[in-house]
C-alpha cells in the first residue's frame, strides 16, 4: 500500500463532501445522495484491487 492511494481517498473524501454541500444548498437532496454513494462506491474499488493485490502476496510468501 501506497500513500499515494490514501492521498487519492483523502481527495475523493474531499470532492464527495463539496458536492455534497452544494447540491443540498441547492435543494437537490437526492442527487447529493447518490454523490454520495457514487464516492463510497468509487473508494471501495479501490481497496478491492488492493485487498486482492494483498492476498495475491500473501499466496506468494506462504507458496499456497
Amino acid at each position: 500500500m501506497d500513500v499515494d492511494l490514501i492521498f487519492r481517498i483523502a481527495a475523493i473524501g474531499i470532492i464527495v463532501s463539496v458536492l455534497n454541500q452544494v447540491l443540498i444548498r441547492s435543494g437537490r437532496e437526492e442527487q447529493a445522495m447518490m454523490t454520495t454513494l457514487a464516492g463510497l462506491i468509487v473508494v471501495l474499488m479501490m481497496m478491492i484491487y488492493e485487498i486482492n493485490t494483498l492476498f495475491q502476496t500473501v499466496k506468494t510468501v506462504f507458496q499456497l
